[in-house]
């Protein structure tokens, strides 16, 4: 297990004009959540998540504060939650994640981005079931040992504790995320590299170099459309 998490996140982060578009999107997911419960993080547990993760990418606090004002404003913009799963070439798994205002639109452009990338959609639970619904906290200015310890303290069960360069990785069931965390601010931790509940494949595989280009290729077209929030796959990419 190790999927070098805070790689992954910063080459996201810049990989466009990029980092509006990953603004962007968590300006919609605020959005939903605060329109789907109360618009206070303190009382609904999925903006409280959000918000979470938002910080981890340093999302500026004014679209923040807009998505939310938009959702205590009555705004009746409607999202749909989304969920695709296809296959990439040499039999790689993908999971693509969504929010959408316009279902028909997105089944066509994430449709089109395995098409026309040497992949192919699959039906519901075609792909998901190899893989498993994870959460991973990641801070800096400990050891995996010192984690491990503070969190047998607080009485919190994980799955596992991997040091990356400078952080410790902890990969936990996804209904100790706020434990974990909880367990970690009370040790004086006030910053997160990685917050996140994320879909972790039981095994990746390698492609070879031809395959994995146009692997990539593809990802990153899923990644570019405007509706899709996240994308999960089996692939090494050696990040």
């Amino acid at each position: 297990m190790g999927r070098k998490w805070n790689n992954i996140k910063d080459k996201k982060a810049s990989k466009d004009a990029n980092t509006s578009r990953i603004y962007a999107k968590f300006g919609v997911e605020i959005y939903v959540a605060a329109k789907q419960g109360e618009p206070d993080p303190e009382a609904n547990q999925a903006l409280r998540f959000v918000l979470e993760r938002a910080k981890t990418y340093n999302v500026p606090r004014h679209i923040i504060d807009r998505a939310i004002d938009k959702a205590k404003g009555g705004s009746d913009e409607a999202y749909s939650e989304l969920r695709y799963e296809g296959f990439g070439p040499n039999g790689s798994m993908v999971i693509v994640d969504a929010l959408t205002n316009n279902v028909n639109r997105t089944a066509a452009d994430v449709r089109s981005a395995f098409g026309k990338n040497g992949g192919n959609m699959g039906v519901s639970g075609s792909v998901s079931y190899m893989f498993d619904k994870t959460a991973v906290i990641g801070f800096e200015g400990k050891t995996a040992d010192e984690a491990l310890e503070l969190l047998m303290e607080a009485d919190v069960d994980v799955r596992d504790i991997l040091e990356e360069e400078d952080s410790v990785i902890v990969y936990a069931e996804p209904d100790q995320f706020n434990a974990v965390q909880e367990a970690f601010r009370s040790a004086g931790v006030t910053e997160f590299t990685v917050a996140e509940i994320t879909m972790l494949a039981q095994n990746d595989i390698t492609l070879p170099a031809d395959a994995q280009a146009q692997f990539e290729k593809m990802i990153d077209v899923l990644e570019d459309l405007d509706d899709v929030q996240q994308v999960y796959h089996n692939v090494d990419l050696g990040e």
